[in-house]
């Protein structure tokens, strides 16, 4: 074995990769939720949020949403300080916000490692994992069944 691959082996606790910036300055990080995906990007800037090319507000109507993603800025004391650019696909609104916490949690934790116990308490760095049930043959859904019927 080469020096290089037992000294990563025995300094590493954790396999999480952090990753620098591109090349042109963003620290990216990919969240998941149901169906949705989010690739969130973060760098340094005036504190301007953009999800598809829209204003964050104007993609994420609801308050609740809103309040959830900007909670993770707020909670690591990054609001106003790093710009945000959002793509989000795949899933309805809910996944999408709940993608889109996910993924800017580990691109503030690749953009400032030291957050990374208040990003963990707070739950940003946890992938919820729950999905759709499927529908089984010879029921309604999941779950429900037709109605039985004696005779």
């Amino acid at each position: 074995m080469t020096e290089e691959t037992t000294t990563t082996s025995t300094s590493t606790t954790s396999t999480r990769i952090l990753r620098g910036p591109d090349q042109k300055g963003w620290y990216w990080g990919t969240g998941r939720r149901k169906t949705a995906v989010a690739r969130v990007r973060v760098k340094n800037g005036s504190g301007a949020i953009e999800v598809n090319g829209k204003e964050f507000a104007e993609f994420f109507v609801e308050e609740r949403d809103r309040q959830n993603i900007l909670a993770v800025l707020d909670k690591t004391g990054l609001k106003g300080k790093v710009d945000v650019k959002v793509n989000a696909c795949g899933g309805g609104t809910t996944g999408q916000c709940g993608a889109t916490i996910l993924g800017l949690g580990r691109a503030v934790m690749n953009f400032d490692s030291t957050l990374e116990p208040i990003l963990r308490e707070n739950a940003f760095l946890t992938r919820d994992a729950r999905k759709v049930e499927r529908k089984k043959y010879g029921q309604a859904g999941a779950r429900r069944r037709f109605q039985f019927s004696k005779r």
